[in-house]
Parts: C-alpha cells; structure tokens; sequence
C-alpha cells in the first residue's frame, strides 16, 4: 500500500517556477509537497542560465585581454580550461543552497526526491508514496530537441545539459542550431580557444533585430566564429574522436564535436496527465490565461506551460499561481512582458512589440533609436557599437523596445519596468540618470521620440508668443 500523504498544494518540478510556487506557499502556511526526480534548482541553475553565464564571463575575460590594445594594454590570455570549468561549477554550488531540499523542508514542504505521475485527477503517485492535493502545479520544465537528421543517432553529441561536464576544450566545436543558446556557448568557446562552426537552416537570432543581428554577426566573424546560415544538414557521421557535418549542397564540417542547441521541447511524457484529465499538445500543456489546465485543480507553469522559455517568465508564473490558487485572486498570465536577452557580445535583448508589430497593431505607432556611439559612457569604455529602439503609441505609451550593445538587456530591464506600470515616454524623460552612464541611453532614446514635436514650427511660434511677455 502507497503512503497517502494529503496536502494542500503539490508541486511536481523544482525549477525556477515549481520552487517558487512552493516557496510562497510553504512560508504562507500551507501543506506542501514538492516532487523531484532529478536535480533540485532545474534547468537554470545545473545546466542553463547559471553555468553559461559563468562560461561567458571566464570567456569575455580572455578576450578583454586581446582587446585592450586600444587602451594601450597589451597581452594574450593563457586559459586553463579546467581551471575555466571548475569556475563554472563553483558558481553553481555557491547559488544550490538557495535551491536545495534542505532549505525548502526547513520551510516546511515535504520533498520527495522521485518521477511523479497522476493516478487520477487528485492523486499523484511518486515512489512509494501517493499525494493527494487540492491543488497541484506541473513545472517540469523542458529539454533539449533531438532532431531527425540522419545518422545522428549513432553520434556522439553534446547539449546543454551535458557540454558543462566538458575537462577539455573541444578542438573544433561544431554547433548545429543559432538561437541563443547556440551564439552565447558559441563565442564563448571560441573566446577560450576552440574553432567553432555554427549550423542554422535559418539565420542566426531569426527573431531578433535584423540589425541588430547584423552587429553580433560581424563581431562572431571577426572572432573568427565560422557560420554557416540558411545550410540544411544532410547526414552526421561519426568516427573516433571526430564528427563529420554533411551539408545540402556538397560541403562537409569536420570536428571534433556536436553541441545541439536547436531548441527545446516541454517534459510532458511519463506525468500520466490522461489519467487527470489534462490536455497537452507537443509544444506543452494546455492552459488558459490564468494558468489553469483543463482540470481546473491542477495548473501548469514555466517551460511546460508552452509560449515563451525563460526562467524569469517561470517565475512571474509562480506569482500569478500563488495569487490565484492562495489569495483567490483572477491573476494573469503576463507573457507578453516579458524580456529576452541574448548574453552574447554584443548583447541583443527585446521586449513587447516590434516596430513592425506596433504598426500593424498600432497605427500611428512609431519608434524612436539612441546610439550608444552618441553615449559617453560608451566613448570612455570604448565600445561604441550598438543602439536602443524604442516604440511608442500616439499617446507616448510605450509598446516595446530592442536593443544591441553593451549592457543591452540592463538598458531592457528599464523599459520592462515601465511597461510593467503602463508608463508613457515621458517618465523616461523625467528620469535624471548620473552621469556619465549607459542608463542616459534611455532617456536620451525617449528624448528623441518627442523631438520632432517639440521642435516643430508649432512649438517654435509658441516661444515666439511666450517671448512677448519678457
């Protein structure tokens, strides 16, 4: 017989979204379990946001050193890439107590380290125990896609969730798939010393700024990043420490290996969600605008819950869960707030829509850019390259806004906060940043969405009538 344990609210994943659901609701009083079968912290901590972004910051310090000519700074970088590595893995058991079951049953939740799956539309069974909730959140995250490419099922190849296990720079490091994961590991290796290819049968960041894309495109080149966009792959074959990359069209990629990084696909198999009376498709779960699943008991959040996979929008769905599970509260899901951000150098970051989007949606919508050529801060630092874009309504309200450069998804988290708060252009001109910094962009980028009406012949008749009375 199964250890019934009855809860109130069982969570099944312990990523960015699941752990945050069971934080809120453990410190609010509630009888929590939590259901993990792999590793606690998920995705972002163990194979995502945390070690990749270790990996580029090792890696942006070498290429510093082969950049600093121009400040009269001169040297080449030596790397010890275990030394590279065991940064990597340090900075992620420096931030695992934060994620850990001793933190979360020190909270109060009961933690149960193993594969759950619905024996009904209450019931979950995990191990030797059955939990029955009144409420439950599916936050199992996602997983790297394995495409259908011939031969590559007798290759040999790395993912996410395996490439931070690397002692030993790859000699030829060959990426199939340009989306962000790709073009971040991508440089990095190739800042640390390894020959990299990048694969895309599209164009790399295809939904990103085109000319913003054009930026990250001529600094990959000059680093020597050898990409190959709009190339089909026609067969991978594998030899003894080697990897061969036949593309439509004759020319074949040798290396010495494969990192997949074409995308992810939402941790559905194995949960029993037909015996709960949960819908799902192969992008994920089924759920309305508050979250719910077709059992209106049971919820979903994070990568699982389809849209966009970003473990800041996996939070912000935790928030929206606690509030309408916990407090009654007919709160929302807010996608279409939420930034992305592509850490590569330059960096390419986004949120809400586009100056074609606003168009379309908006008419007499318009956007307004500040280089960061023009930027102090950026003169003094010597990196010059990049812009802000900023889109607005006709009343000023502000509608989205990218952004290529240094600092470039820093410069987005101010837009999301005004966005957030239905804020027009103007609060972003009343702003007084110090200076010199990156955050006048900004203000100056919403400067120039007003100037052509503060400086119109309108205005200037204006100061001419005002002018009577001095």
């Amino acid at each position: 017989m199964p250890n019934v344990i009855d809860a109130d609210l069982c969570v099944i994943g312990a990523g960015a979204a699941g752990l945050s659901v069971a934080a809120g609701a453990a410190q609010l009083g509630r009888k929590v379990v939590l259901v993990e079968k792999g590793k606690m912290g998920g995705d972002c901590l163990n194979y995502g946001c945390v070690p990749s972004k270790a990996l580029l910051a090792a890696a942006a310090r070498a290429q510093a050193m082969r950049d600093g000519g121009k400040f009269g700074v001169y040297g080449e970088p030596t790397v010890d890439f275990p030394a590279v590595m065991a940064h990597v893995r340090a900075a992620v058991a420096a931030i695992a107590p934060h994620d850990s079951q001793e933190r979360f049953e020190g909270l109060g939740a009961t933690v149960i380290r193993e594969a759950g799956a619905f024996v009904g539309p209450r019931a979950l069974a995990a191990g030797e125990h059955e939990i029955r909730a009144k409420h439950f959140v599916v936050a199992t995250g996602s997983s790297p896609a394995v495409p259908p490419i011939p031969g590559l099922e007798a290759a040999p190849y790395l993912t996410n969730e395996t490439v931070f296990d690397l002692d030993a720079l790859p000699g030829h490091l060959v990426i199939v798939g340009g989306g962000p994961i790709g073009c971040e590991l991508g440089q990095a290796f190739r800042r640390l010393g390894a020959r990299v290819t990048i694969i895309d049968a599209l164009e790399i960041l295809n939904r990103e700024d085109p000319e913003a894309v054009g930026l990250l495109r001529a600094r990959l080149d000059a680093e020597g990043v050898a990409l190959r966009e709009r190339a089909k792959i026609a067969r991978i074959d594998a030899r003894a420490g080697a990897v061969s990359v036949a593309l439509e069209g004759g020319e074949t990629v040798e290396g010495s290996h494969l990192l997949l990084a074409v995308g992810r696909r939402a941790n559905v198999d194995g949960l029993g969600l037909e015996a709960a009376g949960v819908a799902y498709t192969d992008k994920g779960i089924v759920v309305d605008d508050r979250l719910r699943t077709s059992n209106r008991r049971i919820y979903a959040a994070g990568d699982v819950a389809g849209g966009p996979q970003f473990t800041h929008l996996a939070g912000d769905h935790a928030s929206t869960i606690v509030r309408n599970i916990l407090f009654k509260m007919p709160a929302r899901r807010r996608d279409r707030l939420a930034p992305r951000a592509t850490y590569t150098d330059p960096e390419i970051a986004a949120v809400g829509l586009s100056e074609e989007e606003a168009a379309k949606d908006h008419p007499g919508a318009r956007s307004a850019r500040w280089r960061f050529a023009d930027n102090d801060r950026a003169q003094t630092e010597g990196r010059t390259e990049g812009f802000l874009k900023l889109v607005a309504d006709q009343r000023g309200r502000i509608l989205g806004a990218s952004a290529a450069g240094a600092g470039a998804a820093e410069a987005i988290g101010l837009v999301c906060f005004a966005m957030a708060d239905k804020m027009s252009m103007r609060a972003f001109t009343n702003v007084m940043p110090a200076y010199p910094t990156r955050g006048e962009i900004v203000k100056r980028a919403a400067g120039a969405w007003y100037a052509p009406a503060l400086f119109s012949d309108r205005t200037r008749l204006l100061v001419r009538l005002l002018a009577l009375f001095d």
